[in-house]
């Protein structure tokens, strides 16, 4: 961790504490323990086979959850180094944000929402949420992983009015509060979300020219692309093609940390006006964390263009399809046989409708796949 935190920094020795409280673990900070329990944790490891944008069985160099995960908590932890914020608390949050997220990406979490609409619904950022509060089952003396309220904080970045206030009821002072009585999460937590979209839109766009779904001429007409792939071919004539977009990519996520950095430090020194400013009243401000406006109008243009030509690609939209159609199928299957599930599951719970979103949810691809297959009969996709 940092040396020398700032003083708007989340502070591991002034931690809101657990929802159950535990003896300190020396020498770890309560972040640290934080960390180490999302690192252990099986939902963790399933992210390796969770689809980022394409399938897990499609190509070995494609991102999945578990390399977006690592590639987060590497952005943040070296913009929190420079901002003085916590690295040990940015690196938890990055790597718990995606724990929740079902089997085939968003196509999954469309089809349990679909299924889930006239029962409480479902939202991949709450489902992280109940990953690490209920749902890993390691510890003797509690559901969940009992993480600190600032990664729960920075692990549910976003959540319906409707949703918080029922976690409101359960936990009054807890990270569903700012839903609905306003404010801001932590520096951290905001510097994790920011990193999440910076770096999904720069690798989303490198594996879309390595499917061959997109090409490296159509990038060009995003003017952010554009201009730094000039630069590189100033710099570097002669560079074949797949080298000029990595160096195109490296610096274009360089100029936006910079410009996230010098944004975010001017941010937060109006925010303080000259008087004292710690991680308290860093919650009472509007978030601080940010792009300027040139650059995030920029990034947005990539994201627009990331959506039409890659994200409703006619083959991704084909795949997703028969993902939702997948995830739907195997929500059937268990809500008419339930012992079908894992032992773990198939015991019952007082809601069964949300016990089989849970376990649906907490899939990989491939089990999706195979478990599908068992129980109707068909090869939606090839393994």
């Amino acid at each position: 961790m940092n040396a020398t935190l700032a003083p708007w920094a989340s502070d591991p020795h002034r931690s809101r504490g657990r929802r159950i409280a535990e003896a300190p673990s020396p020498p770890r900070t309560e972040h640290q323990r934080d960390r180490d329990r999302i690192v252990h944790s099986n939902a963790f490891r399933r992210l390796v086979y969770k689809t980022q944008v394409f399938i897990n069985h499609e190509g070995d160099l494609f991102r999945t959850r578990l390399t977006h995960s690592l590639e987060v908590a590497q952005l943040g932890r070296s913009v929190a180094r420079t901002l003085g914020l916590n690295e040990d608390l940015v690196e938890a949050i990055a790597l718990a944000h995606d724990l929740g997220h079902t089997p085939f990406g968003h196509a999954g979490q469309d089809a349990l929402q679909a299924c889930m609409a006239e029962h409480g619904g479902f939202e991949h950022n709450l489902q992280s949420l109940r990953v690490v509060d209920r749902l890993e089952a390691r510890y003797a003396a509690f559901d969940g992983l009992n993480l600190s309220f600032e990664t729960r904080e920075g692990i549910l970045k976003h959540c319906s009015r409707r949703h918080a206030e029922r976690l409101l009821a359960d936990e009054p002072d807890g990270p569903a509060a700012r839903f609905v009585h306003g404010g801001s999460p932590s520096l951290e937590a905001q510097l994790v979300n920011l990193a999440d979209e910076l770096a999904y839109s720069a690798h989303d766009a490198d594996d879309g020219v390595r499917s061959g779904l997109i090409t490296l001429d159509q990038l060009l007409a995003v003017p952010l692309m554009a201009r730094h792939h000039a630069a590189v071919q100033a710099a570097h004539p002669g560079l074949d093609a797949r080298r000029r977009l990595y160096e195109t990519l490296r610096r274009l996520l360089s100029e936006q940390i910079d410009d996230l950095v010098e944004h975010t430090r001017a941010a937060i020194a109006d925010a303080a006006g000259g008087g004292a400013f710690d991680a308290d009243a860093v919650r009472r401000a509007r978030p601080l964390v940010g792009l300027s406006t040139a650059r995030r109008d920029e990034s947005l243009a990539l994201k627009r263009f990331l959506f039409a030509e890659l994200y409703r690609h006619p083959q991704v939209v084909q795949r997703t399809g028969l993902a939702r159609q997948m995830l739907s199928d195997l929500f059937a299957a268990y809500r008419q046989a339930p012992q079908e599930m894992s032992p773990d599951y198939a015991r019952g719970s007082q809601d069964p409708l949300r016990t089989v979103a849970d376990y649906v949810a907490g899939m990989t691809d491939r089990f999706a796949m195979r478990e599908h297959q068992r129980l109707t009969g068909q090869r939606l996709f090839e393994l």
